[in-house]
């Protein structure tokens, strides 16, 4: 060191360095020419690679567009021409689609850029929706043709997208004309679906053109044979004026004519088979044009790799040879210097395993030799250590280190390792002892016991768990536990697993865990945390069954809840087929009923689209008819019905039915219990009718008799009083002394006479005003109020023409009760009626002022109202609190207006 302390630059680098700088400096600047040239031909070849990919990418893409276009035509044809053959078709097409996205989807993982792979999976859901339309036979045939045009857009610009990187002009022209030709044969596909549908219409609602596709079909082309090679180019020529291109062509002037005669259209099955077959050799154009795509980018890959390759290993090898001959000179100088420094750093740390290879006569060849001396004690006491380790290791805990053969401190720690071994032995018997004894419980244990790491996997299960979801040991060891969890539930599992992380002592929930088949179980978890094993101890009970009965009871007692209540049975339909659908996860639950000539009625289903009639599976009526056939439960496919038997007649059935897979064993039984509960709900039904309708029956009894009874007062006592008078008249007319006795008492007779015929005419109103027959409500109800012993406001909203006769009859006799109890009991000042007709109802309110407290259950007169009005489909309701007045409101339908007589 200098004498003021500092130290030297140079003197601060090692020997080695210094010698490497003096070696590799010259080389500096061809290694920075070297690495400039590197990274720009790197860069090349990886654009040029890229775009390879993006190409490989394309192709599968374009397999599965290709593949998509033969489904749309298979589906349309059997959309347009049901049968075997092209069911069968359509299946096979929509398989070779699966197994090509399947395909493109694999290979769209080798490319980073773009989410490929997520618009492969959303066309691969868009085409499950559009299948399951079809199934249905909800899509016509050129909405389905539709629905696949939007497919092939969204494959069609994926592919655009991948080939849309123009690394070298060659590249560029390839790639314009395969998507020019994708485009080409995707235009003449679309125009074959469309005809297709065309010309299965009926001539007379023939359309007589088409979409714009030839127009597309050939700027398409056009753009393909400005790129491509002139061999595609002559191809393309020959395809166009084969016989099925002239064949196709015909169609499109026929479309394009004015009037086209009918004579000239082709045939739906040989348009299928011309367009099919130019499709065919349009592919064909298109497979080539994508081989000559990919040679072209191979092409420019390898040349640019190996232009790459070739600068590169140039530049290296001069590189090397400089390298290799610095490092050969520093090893030479530094060597002895590295091994010395780096013994005497080892034995200042404590390290005496390092071997100092050097051998010299100087000062570092001495402590070299001690060092080595050193190093072979050691080795020994190392030794020594490890076969201790091994025979704890093997559980031969009599084994004892040799403590004869060392000296010192070192015959000291040989003497402590051997007694901390014969402690350990001791309490190693005693923990065999307990954990023999937790193995049988582990094992015997009904409930899932199960060890769990931090790092998410099962560490040990027990035999319970095992039986419980049906995989072996080795499978619940080998995956992470979350992945036996639903997928629904793995977010509050995991929420659990923290709290058990933050410190929770004890952690209980529940989950669904899938089996080895597929299906669910509940299981009811207790787990604890031991943080510093980091491990996790759960226990778990299988709450399925209970789980399950509880919710199909919970379903039971809804449903009886509405038919005890009274409700509708259209309202017991709808919940029974919500509840079903609910309880057993199926796509769909209706309840049927039988008709006279055996037809089916839907009375109520969930979900909702299957609510009309012909609109659900086949498979839901022919169980159906069989549950009609057996008069029991019974599955056909992926449906199982139950009977509904009403008073011992088969009067319905209740069906669920799975899309996806079968329905467990024990769903008839599960139906049964709905199906009991929809027979209470009908009968109950068929009850109330029953009991309205005589009730009905009675008010029209009582109806005909009055006017019964009023029509013979008339006829018979009226008319006899009527000529009583006249002859009792013509003898006072007889008698000359007007003051007699006997002219007084004929006088007293006649008025007698009189006032008892007035009394038979206000006997008669009561009975069945002729008023009301002659004139109507309203003038009965004006009749009503003038002759009320209470002042009456009316409030007469009605129309000119009659209403229906039970209607005006009921009001009457509501109107006359109502102002009869308000003069005799209510002790009423004033009485206010109003009527008005408010959406087909007729609406009667009568309100008094007297002292209120009437009540429905007292008094036969109100129960004789309510027995009306309930008699013809109305309501009535009173509210009358005590010395507030009573009003009343009634609701009566009405069943249409009536003329007069």
């Amino acid at each position: 060191m200098l004498g003021h302390g500092r130290v030297p630059f140079l003197a601060r680098l090692r020997v080695g360095r210094k010698l490497m700088l003096l070696v590799l400096l010259p080389v500096t600047g061809l290694l920075a020419f070297t690495a400039f040239s590197g990274v720009a031909q790197w860069g090349e070849a990886r654009t040029l690679g890229r775009f390879h990919t993006a190409t490989e990418v394309s192709f599968a893409t374009t397999a599965v567009c290709d593949a998509v276009a033969q489904e749309r035509i298979a589906a349309v044809e059997a959309r347009l021409r049901p049968a075997r053959g092209t069911t069968a078709a359509r299946s096979a097409a929509e398989r070779a689609t699966g197994r090509a996205l399947t395909r493109a989807a694999d290979r769209a993982v080798s490319w980073p850029e773009g989410d490929v792979a997520g618009r492969l999976d959303a066309v691969g859901r868009r085409l499950h929706a559009v299948r399951v339309q079809t199934g249905t036979g909800s899509l016509t045939a050129h909405a389905l043709a539709q629905e696949y045009q939007g497919v092939e857009d969204e494959l069609l610009d994926t592919v655009g997208a991948l080939e849309a990187g123009r690394p070298t002009r060659a590249s560029g022209r390839a790639a314009d004309a395969h998507n020019a030709i994708l485009g080409a044969v995707e235009a003449a596909e679309r125009e074959q679906a469309e005809i297709a549908v065309l010309l299965d219409s009926p001539p007379d609602r023939r359309p007589t053109a088409t979409g714009g596709w030839p127009a597309v079909e050939e700027a398409q082309l056009r753009e393909f044979r400005q790129n491509t090679s002139d061999r595609l180019r002559a191809d393309l020529y020959s395809t166009q004026f084969d016989a099925p291109g002239r064949a196709v062509r015909k169609v499109r002037d026929l479309l394009a004519a004015p009037a086209p005669k009918a004579a000239a259209w082709p045939s739906y099955s040989l348009w299928l088979a011309d367009s099919t077959a130019r499709i065919d050799s349009l592919r064909g154009i298109q497979d080539l044009t994508a081989r000559e795509l990919a040679d072209t980018s191979a092409d420019d890959l390898r040349g640019a790799r190996v232009r790459s390759v070739r600068d590169l290993a140039v530049s290296l090898a001069v590189l090397a040879f400089v390298t290799v001959l610095a490092l050969t000179l520093r090893r030479s100088i530094t060597r002895p210097l590295g091994e010395v420094a780096a013994g005497a750093r080892a034995l200042s740390s404590g390290d005496l395993s390092y071997d100092i290879h050097y051998v010299g006569r100087d000062e570092l060849g001495d402590v070299a030799d001690t060092f080595r001396e050193l190093r072979v004690t050691t080795e020994k006491l190392a030794a020594e250590i490890r076969s201790m380790n091994t025979a704890i290791d093997d559980n031969r805990l009599e084994h004892r280190a040799d403590v004869l053969s060392f000296d010192g401190t070192w015959a000291q720690l040989l003497v402590g390792m051997n007694g901390t071994m014969a402690s350990f032995a001791a309490t190693h018997g005693r923990r065999g002892k307990a954990e023999r004894e937790l193995e049988g419980i582990f094992n015997l244990s009904p409930d899932l016991l199960c060890i769990t790491g931090v790092d998410g996997y099962f560490k040990r299960v027990n035999p319970a768990f095992e039986r419980t979801l049906g995989y072996s040991g080795e499978e619940l060891l080998a995956k992470p536990s979350i992945e036996f969890v639903h997928r629904e539930d793995r977010h509050a599992t995991r929420l659990a697993l923290d709290r058990l992380a933050g410190g929770v002592e004890i952690a209980e929930f529940e989950n669904r865990c899938l089996r080895e088949d597929g299906t669910e179980c509940w299981l009811q978890w207790s787990a604890r945390a031991v943080p510093e094993e980091g491990l996790l101890y759960a226990a778990a009970r299988d709450v399925t069954e209970s789980r399950r009965s509880a919710r199909e009871q919970s379903a039971l007692r809804r449903v009886a809840t509405r038919v005890a209540h009274g409700e509708s049975p259209e309202y017991v339909f709808g919940t029974v087929a919500d509840e079903v659908g609910d309880l057993l996860n199926v796509s769909g639950a209706a309840v049927l009923r039988y008709e006279s000539d055996g037809t089916l009625t839907v009375l109520g289903a969930s979900p909702a689209r299957t609510a009309a009639a012909g609109d659900g599976s086949a498979e839901r009526e022919a169980t159906a008819h069989e549950v009609a056939r057996t008069r029991a439960a019974a599955r056909v496919g992926n449906s199982v019905g139950a009977p509904i038997d009403v008073d011992g007649r088969l009067w319905g059935v209740v069906v669920a039915s799975s899309l996806l897979e079968p329905l467990p064993d024990g769903t008839g039984s599960q139906l049964n219990d709905f199906a009991e509960l929809i027979a209470t709900a009908v009968a109950k039904s068929d009850s109330r009718a029953q009991l309205a309708a005589s009730r009905a029956r009675v008010v029209a009894a009582g109806d005909a008799s009055r006017r019964r009874i009023e029509r013979d007062l008339h006829d018979g006592v009226q008319q006899r009083l009527v000529a009583l008078q006249l002859e009792l008249r013509l003898a006072e007319s007889m008698i000359t002394d007007r003051s007699s006795e006997l002219a007084r008492q004929i006088a007293h007779v006649g008025k007698g006479l009189d006032d008892a015929f007035q009394d038979l005419l206000q006997v008669a109103r009561g009975i069945h005003p002729a008023i009301l027959s002659q004139g109507g409500l309203g003038p009965a109800l004006r009749s009503l109020a003038r002759r009320s012993a209470v002042p009456v406001e009316l409030d007469l909203r009605l129309p000119a023409q009659r209403l229906a006769e039970q209607l005006e009859v009921a009001a009457y006799y509501v109107t006359s009760e109502c102002l009869t109890n308000a003069a005799k009991h209510a002790h009423a000042s004033a009485v206010e009626v109003a009527a008005e007709i408010r959406a087909d109802v007729l609406e009667l309110t009568i309100r008094d002022d007297g002292v209120g407290g009437a009540a429905l259950g007292r008094g036969s007169g109100l129960i004789g109202l309510v027995d009306r009005v309930e008699a013809i489909g109305g309501t009535l309701d009173v509210s009358s609190p005590p010395g507030k007045g009573t009003t009343m409101n009634v609701r009566l339908p009405l069943d249409g207006p009536a003329t007069h007589a």
